[in-house]
């Protein structure tokens, strides 16, 4: 199978399928001759493992211990519920955060911010997690830097047609025939559907956090 055919197949993305394959999840055979990736239904089948696992959040080193056969389902699964609860208690402590502010009269300008950041500060000492603001902020700052990347090709894509078709109206005698013409303005309006096409997949990929996740194992 093409890794088109293995992408519709799994629900997967080709970019992380590719990753896949560079963490050694998935060793798919090359193609002699043209050197392409051919994907068995055993990779298929992996893939759809993996994914079963990445959607609860499993460890990717988890997950390969899992299907190497040196850790079993139940206690892979017993690591991920340890895991799951020091988070749940996490947000519990959170709520209570919140529920305590909730119950603050004024403003937050009135709040004593520096009491409040010191009982947070304590309990993180007692090993309890709270936000990663430093992690959020990459997230936003990975889909500006898209945004902003996408934006000045789609620029430069509209200045180049703007200035044919101002050369052109400038001098209606040196217009090309139609056919060249379409293909002039037809390439970079392409290029310009393009770069939409990936701007809105790599920011959907952005936040649901995948690359940002694999990451952190």
């Amino acid at each position: 199978m093409k890794i088109n055919e293995v992408e519709a197949a799994v629900g997967v993305t080709k970019k992380n399928i590719r990753f896949y394959e560079e963490e050694g999840l998935i060793q798919p055979r090359r193609e002699p001759g043209n050197g392409y990736r051919s994907y068995s239904q055993e990779d298929v089948e992996r893939l759809r493992r993996i994914k079963l696992l990445r959607k609860l959040d499993v460890p990717l080193a988890e997950i390969r211990t899992m299907l190497e056969g040196e850790c079993s389902l139940a206690e892979g699964m017993l690591h991920q519920l340890e895991r799951l609860n020091a988070r749940r208690t996490d947000l519990e402590e959170a709520i209570r955060f919140c529920e305590q502010l909730k119950q603050e009269p004024g403003s937050l300008g009135e709040l004593d911010v520096e009491q409040t950041l010191a009982r947070l500060t304590a309990k993180e000492e007692q090993g309890v997690s709270f936000v990663n603001i430093e992690q959020v902020d990459r997230r936003a700052e990975r889909i500006k830097g898209a945004l902003v990347g996408a934006g000045l090709f789609t620029a430069l894509m509209l200045l180049s047609m703007g200035i044919m078709a101002w050369a052109f109206s400038s001098d209606p005698q040196e217009i090309p025939p139609w056919p060249l013409l379409a293909v002039l303005f037809g390439i970079p309006t392409l290029c310009i559907l393009g770069t939409l096409k990936v701007l809105v997949e790599r920011i959907r990929e952005i936040r649901k956090g995948e690359e940002d996740a694999y990451r952190n194992y």
